[in-house]
């Protein structure tokens, strides 16, 4: 029994022990480990630092990836080659520079972890901001000045039309390790770098993605169908370059449903804004948004069911008038 007790009084100790060796701060859902913090010799520095790893590794996480470290180990060293290296998960600091009081730990913190960017710059206009953050060495600028320059031209209105209370600021990330399209969550719109490259005029992807920006609708507020198919709605509406892209509605036929989403969908309300409703969908996004969408929406909106409205669409599927934004020209094209 003796035995037992000094065992485990070893144990609790040794636990200790190696707890007091480091240190660690918690806020939301990221961690700072200080792995040396006896190393600090300037107790004053440690707050700086804290608040500058929480100001600026967030940021970086949220523009490197879904699946980036949020337990980050900090070490305090002698004689390092710069006064801060940091990657993600990690965090090297000169001793001789960090407890001397350091001026802009945050910037410099910033510099060092956005370093392994590419391209990370920021532009700001009319009061709307846009962080634009590169993976990829071979971006085409081109790809990136018409990507930033739909943006401009077409978020503003978005947000002014079905949000106003959306964000302002925009991440856009293009990413060599994302394998589909494009996806928006969180103000972030995140580009395949090689479906930009094969695929470098599909600049309305910013459209679809930037609409998805303003939706913020909450779990559980609607089917995906009808959240992605007002995203091509919108994208055919206010689309920057619909030629230059080669994005085109569908025709009707017989084998389709509302519920295949996308543009299927999009030319779906595109016919009912103008045969049944004007600015219905836009009115279905608002319900959306504030959780108060259902099925009965459709028939209080129009007087008919959703599957109703769907059969008058499919006995006179063309009569609508269709025409898309041409950039070079500046002039809508009837298709």
């Amino acid at each position: 029994m003796m035995n037992r007790i000094l065992i485990l009084i070893s144990v609790l100790l040794f636990s200790i022990s190696a707890s007091a060796q480091t240190d660690s701060v918690k806020r939301n859902r990221y961690t700072l480990v200080f792995e040396n913090p006896s190393s600090l010799t300037n107790p004053k520095v440690k707050d700086k630092v804290v608040d500058a790893f929480f100001k600026a590794y967030p940021a970086f996480a949220r523009a490197d990836g879904y699946r980036t470290k949020r337990k980050v180990s900090l070490t305090i060293k002698p004689s390092l080659e710069k006064v801060l290296a940091a990657k993600e998960g990690e965090i090297l600091v000169d001793s001789a520079w960090i407890n001397g009081n350091p001026k802009n730990i945050d910037k410099i913190l910033e510099a060092s972890l956005s370093s392994h960017w590419q391209l990370s710059d920021t532009t700001k206009h009319h009061g709307y901001t846009l962080v634009f953050v590169s993976k990829d060495p071979n971006l085409d600028p081109e790809v990136k000045k018409t990507l930033t320059e739909t943006y401009f031209a077409v978020y503003p209105k978005l947000r002014k039309t079905f949000n106003k209370k959306a964000r302002k600021d925009v991440l856009f990330v293009i990413d060599t390790a994302y394998k589909a399209v494009a996806e928006a969550s969180d103000g972030r719109i995140l580009f395949s770098a090689a479906y930009m490259k094969a695929h470098p005029t599909d600049i309305d992807i910013v459209t679809h993605e930037g609409m998805h920006v303003v939706q913020v609708y909450d779990y559980g507020s609607g089917p995906v169908w009808l959240t992605e198919g007002i995203a091509d709605y919108v994208r055919y509406k206010y689309g920057y370059d619909n030629v230059g892209s080669k994005w085109y509605l569908p025709a009707y036929n017989a084998k389709q449903s509302y519920t295949n989403s996308y543009r299927v969908t999009a030319r779906f309300f595109v016919w009912l804004e103008q045969n049944v409703k004007p600015e219905i969908i836009k009115t279905i996004d608002g319900l959306l948004r504030k959780k108060q969408y259902t099925l009965d929406s459709w028939k209080s909106l129009t007087g008919k069911t959703l599957d109703e409205l769907w059969a008058e669409y499919g006995k006179k599927p063309n009569k609508i008038h269709l025409e898309y934004s041409d950039r070079k020209t500046g002039k809508m094209v009837v298709k």
